[in-house]
């Protein structure tokens, strides 16, 4: 962290100035310490508190502290608002810290040391601190430091009755009307967390409230019901249940555990984390007064308003929606912490913060992840191998490494997003095999078997990509290296079941991240025969006029003989023109524009295929052909996408690339890429393998890719119209005080004229022109939405009309289908899968992490008008079930 970074001094940073001797590095050195101010050294004393052993220094520590001249004590109390919120698994040893600071002195009255103490006064200027964190709404150094106060109040410096109301204030929050869900668990997290570990002393007070506030999380969390139901990471259509076997909502379990502790009088909390202060003699009231803490109040929500989100430009709220957080299980109870426990769910949540906190330094979060027992109470976490038996046994006996990676993995596998990047939970775990393969590669390999277990057992369809991302980039850290023969059985099941997709999907991704020979093998052999396991043909380009048999093949070359001689955009554009006309004339061809388009661009990507640098090459340079080719009609832009497709249908990651780049360069709107996908699936030659009417993953990155093209433009078009209009405010507010300053030591007369504060968009050009710019940007984004809506009901709750149907999306949503779904083919896998991505559409995050719950909530009237026009008064199951989903998404449900 901050505070234990080498300090480089490098004034000089060419290769010919470097220090050559050592003497040099210990003399510049020694100027450094020299330069280390004596508060500096002692807040880093406190900081760097239990690296041997936290018991034995706790003494030594306090002394120091006392003997500190001059005495400083906000340092003091920097260095330990600093440990606190940087290094939670320390707090109850800072915690005795203070306790030991607050005893009085040898020689000190009794007077001057309930009115002066060092304890009191440190905790005074933490207290700072910690308004501090609350005035930003900062929640996790918010919770940490109430974990500190509450260890205080056990440990007698802080009194009972000001801890209590402390615990009230967050309480409160969650009688707020509307107040949010991630304000509410934030709160609640707070009230219960700090509950559990002060509730023990609270519990003998007649003056707390816990079961007044226990009643105040109980009936806000029943009041969160319908969001539960949509992330749940195993995924069931036909029930609304939101308890899970081997998955737990943070809050329901906090409470859980909160009631349990409260009705045994919080006998087993004393037991679930460590308590050094204890150890130490009672204080006496009368001498060592205890500390009242000031009563707060939990600040607003800052709400964000980010510029428009309406046609007519007025401002509008636009904030991103927390969402419950459910943690998956991977092993039993007796193997990692029950997060149904004291010392499961505080575990859980240390080693969640210490994840969090450490993002900016995988390795080190590795290396304190793996110590972390040294934190726990004795009897915690089985020993490592040859370590000596603890003194004392909790009987829990927990294994280390399957509980962090359990913990990671479940991060990782929140919904609709996870809290960091996958590429950071994926490093963590390299990182953490890296410091001790022997330990942790067993714990990942039985996580990846549960996971994969899971996956026919309804694990949800985005975590099931994260699952096979994961396990790629896994294996190409670790040389590809896996017991493939463990899932040769497997080889029997449905081609579209979770099991066969996964496999398929996660060798995919081998393939990117190497080459496919590479990756072929390192399967046995039945899985290297079959091509619903792995292609046969290396990914790359579908030149489909390669070939000298083809009719085109003349055409072609000629097009790809001006874009190699690096021809003008318009002379290719004429060539074109003159072989439209000689297929016109020859009378053979019914579809000249459509063969004339697809001719050209696969004669383009061919030129642009050897690299991602010759891509962009070619497009920026023939972009007015492409512009030329697309022209205004939509079929023109639907050509050139299925030319796309089609040229690429090997490597399909090219083709999320190169729609993303015709997007960019706005040869083709997000609208008709979400068009185009919907009608590829709907058609009989389906890019990604599957049956008609269904979404893979591969479509959902489409449909992802465009949808954040949309949501993108919008928000930079507000910023753009925002900045606008404040730079034009601050000018006007300049013309005003002038102008006041002119006229203030003369009469007002008719001459001069009040300013309109209204006309900024007249009389600022640039600002209209944004305006236009996004309204426009708006519409095409309510088109996009709108238009993945109306796809998604002509997958799933077709109209009897339609001329596709889907005769599986009403049965496998119901219990009884799904438990026979052994017996299921692939065309009912297909619409499970797509009812996944339905949902996941309606809550889900993209990559840039920008919700869209936000913009399905502006224009959610609108949206569900059109979108769901055609089973408007529909009362079949599907069509009922789509338009929950979205109510549920949109708070139009409670």
């Amino acid at each position: 962290m901050s505070y234990d970074r080498p300090h480089y001094d490098r004034p000089h940073r060419g290769g010919g100035n470097r220090r050559r001797y050592k003497d040099d590095y210990d003399a510049h050195d020694r100027r450094r310490e020299s330069l280390e101010s004596p508060e500096q050294m002692l807040k880093n004393t406190i900081i760097k508190l239990g690296e041997v052993d936290a018991i034995q220094e706790l003494p030594r520590l306090a002394k120091q502290i006392r003997e500190q001249v001059p005495l400083s004590v906000p340092a003091i109390s920097e260095g330990i608002r600093i440990a606190v919120t940087e290094q939670p698994y320390k707090i109850p040893y800072y915690a005795a810290l203070l306790r030991l600071l607050h005893d009085p002195t040898e020689g000190e009255n009794s007077e001057s040391s309930a009115s002066s103490s060092l304890g009191k006064q440190v905790l005074e200027d933490f207290w700072k601190g910690f308004q501090g964190y609350l005035d930003k709404l900062a929640w996790r150094d918010v919770r940490q430091c109430i974990h500190f106060f509450a260890h205080l109040t056990v440990a007698q410096v802080i009194s009972i009755e000001s801890m209590s109301a402390l615990l009230q204030s967050f309480a409160a929050v969650l009688d707020e009307f509307g107040v949010s869900y991630g304000r509410g668990r934030n709160a609640a997290l707070c009230a219960i967390e700090g509950l559990i570990i002060s509730g023990a002393v609270m519990a003998k007070s007649s003056s707390s409230n816990i079961t007044e506030i226990i009643k105040t999380v109980q009936n806000y969390n029943d009041s969160i019901y319908s969001p539960k139901l949509l992330v749940q990471p195993a995924m069931s259509l036909f029930t609304e249940s939101r308890s899970m076997e081997n998955a737990d909502e943070v809050v329901d379990t906090g409470l859980f555990v909160l009631k349990s502790l409260d009705s045994s009088e919080f006998v087993e909390a004393s037991e679930s984390f460590p308590q050094p202060y204890l150890d130490f003699p009672d204080l006496d009231p009368t001498v060592s007064a205890p500390f009242e803490l000031p009563a707060i109040l939990v600040p607003p929500e800052v709400i964000e308003l980010d510029g428009l989100a309406t046609d007519a430009g007025e401002d509008a709220q636009v904030k991103k929606e927390d969402w419950p957080q459910y943690f998956f299980h991977l092993f039993d109870n007796d193997t990692t912490p029950d997060p149904a426990t004291p010392a499961g769910f505080l575990v859980r949540s240390q080693i969640l913060d210490t994840i969090d906190i450490f993002e900016v330094n995988r390795k080190e979060c590795a290396r304190l992840l793996l110590e972390y027992p040294k934190w726990c109470v004795p009897g915690t976490f089985k020993p490592k191998p040859g370590a000596p038996e603890p003194e004392f046994e909790s009987g829990k006996n927990w294994q280390l490494e399957s509980t962090v990676i359990e913990t990671v993995l479940g991060s990782l596998y929140l919904l609709p997003e996870s809290t960091h990047k996958t590429v950071y939970h994926i490093a963590l775990i390299t990182e953490l095999c890296k410091l001790s393969p022997s330990t942790v590669g067993p714990a990942v390999g039985k996580s990846i078997r549960r996971l994969y277990t899971a996956l026919g057992d309804g694990f949800d369809v985005e975590n099931a990509r994260r699952f096979a991302e994961w396990f790629a980039v896994h294996m190409s850290n670790f040389g590809f290296q896996w017991v493939w023969k463990e899932w040769l059985p497997d080889l029997e099941l449905s081609e579209q079941h979770p099991k066969r997709t996964f496999i398929r999907r996660a060798l995919e991704f081998e393939i990117r991240l190497s080459y496919h020979d590479r990756v072929l093998k390192t399967l046995p052999e039945p899985m290297q025969n079959d091509t619903t396991v792995i292609s046969d043909q290396t990914p790359g380009p579908a030149f489909e006029y390669e070939d000298p048999a083809h009719p085109h093949y003349d055409t072609a070359q000629s097009i790809l003989s001006l874009l190699r001689g690096r021809s003008k955009a318009n002379e290719v554009l004429s060539h074109i023109e003159s072989l439209k006309t000689t297929l016109e004339s020859s009378g053979t061809h019914l579809h000249v524009d459509n063969t004339i388009r697809s001719i050209s661009i696969h004669c383009l990507l061919s030129i642009g295929s050897r690299s991602f640098s010759h891509l962009l090459n070619a497009i920026e340079r023939y972009l007015p052909l492409l512009r030329g080719l697309a022209g205004t009609d939509a079929e023109s832009k639907q050509d050139i996408l299925s030319a796309v497709a089609s040229f690429w249908r090997l490597n399909r990651q090219m083709v999320n690339i190169v729609f993303d780049k015709l997007m960019q360069y706005q040869i083709v709107d997000p609208t008709d890429v979400v068009g185009w996908t919907f009608e590829n699936v709907g058609g009989d030659v389906h890019l990604s393998g599957m049956r008609p009417m269904s979404l893979s993953a591969f479509e959902w990155d489409l449909l992802r890719g465009a949808l954040d093209k949309a949501n993108g433009r919008v928000m930079v078009a507000r910023r753009k119209v925002a900045a606008l209009r404040k730079e034009h405010d601050d000018s006007v507010a300049r013309v005003k005080a002038s102008v006041g300053a002119d006229v203030g030591s003369i009469e007002m007369d008719a001459d001069v004229k009040p300013f309109k504060q209204d006309d900024s968009a007249s009389e600022n050009p640039q600002l209209t022109v944004a305006l236009k710019a996004f309204a426009s940007l708006t519409r095409e984004q309510k088109g996009a939405l709108a238009r993945t809506i109306e796809g998604f009901v002509s997958c799933l709750a077709p109209s009897p009309s339609a001329g596709r149907q889907n005769p599986h999306a009403e049965t496998v949503i119901t219990e009884q289908a799904w438990e026979t779904r052994v017996t299921w083919t692939a065309d009912e896998w297909n619409t499970w899968e797509t009812w996944g991505w339905y949902r996941h559409f309606c809550r889900t995050a993209s990559i840039s992490e920008r919700l869209y719950s936000p913009y399905l909530r502006n224009y959610q009237e609108t949206l569900g008008t059109v979108g769901f026009a055609k089973i408007e008064g529909s009362t079949s199951p599907a069509a009922k079930l789509m338009k929950k989903t979205w109510g549920m998404a949109t708070g139009q449900e409670s």
